[in-house]
């Protein structure tokens, strides 16, 4: 059965079993905070599978996670908020994917993560943000995600750092984002077509990894049930200023 899946999946024994531990770890993760999922493979994984072949593994096993979760994010969060900032997002997306031609990719992408790491530590040192009102603030919000997601695929970052600032509690912040990230997977799967990453063999990748995907969210379901608003408001900040951090260090070193 094993070499059967070193086969189907092109990935060694080794790193066949670092995938699966990875994909459980990002799971839970996505299921504590309701992101992060990409970030955490991304940071690992992506040693052996490169991005161009991870990326739409990444796609597919939030699209495992983001269904599993739609029931809890639609009771817990406010309808309008997670539509409205994934439709500026997808408004935004193009011009992120335009300007990609123009601007230097990786220097776009150390500003965009430099940017999230610098307002998450503001956050954690309790800086108050003074947002504006939402009829401007999530238009703008979800527009800025799309941009930087089209120019570095962290607009997700953006959308975490906004719903973190805000006073709401903690099931309402979780269930925009993975509301947010439901609804921004018809956006992330036409990008994918139109760029022909989405193969025969991501799609094998992707179904052997669900199950442990699906694994890591129940548990971290379960995990989140158990913190309280401040908890899990500081969890989500340092996940942020880990994946901000591993970003940049991969960004650079690589």
């Amino acid at each position: 059965m094993l070499q059967d899946l070193t086969v189907w999946t092109g990935l060694p024994p080794t790193y066949l079993a670092i995938s699966a531990i990875m994909a459980f770890v990002a799971g839970a993760v996505r299921g504590f905070a309701g992101f992060g999922l990409s970030a955490v493979l991304m940071a690992s994984i992506v040693v052996f599978i490169p991005p161009v072949e991870l990326i739409p593994v990444c796609f597919l096993l939030e699209l495992a996670a983001s269904v599993a979760m739609f029931r809890g994010g639609l009771r817990d969060a406010k309808l309008s908020t997670a539509v409205t900032l994934a439709l500026f997002s997808a408004i935004g997306v193009p011009l992120g994917l335009l300007l990609t031609t123009s601007i230097d990719l990786e220097l776009s992408k150390l500003f965009a993560l430099g940017l999230v790491l610098g307002l998450t530590i503001l956050q954690l040192l309790k800086v108050n943000f003074h947002l504006a009102s939402e009829r401007v603030a999530l238009p703008v919000t979800g527009f800025a995600a799309g941009i930087v997601t089209g120019l570095a695929s962290i607009g997700g970052m953006v959308i975490a750092l906004y719903v973190l600032a805000s006073p709401k509690k903690a099931r309402e912040m979780r269930g925009s984002l993975v509301l947010f990230l439901f609804f921004s997977m018809f956006t992330s799967s036409v990008t994918l077509i139109l760029f022909g990453v989405l193969n025969e063999q991501s799609l094998i990748r992707g179904a052997v990894l669900s199950p442990l995907v699906l694994a890591g969210v129940f548990a971290g379901t379960a995990m989140f049930s158990k913190s309280l608003d401040q908890t899990y408001r500081k969890g989500c900040l340092y996940l942020l200023l880990l994946f901000a951090g591993a970003g940049l260090v991969r960004t650079i070193a690589f």
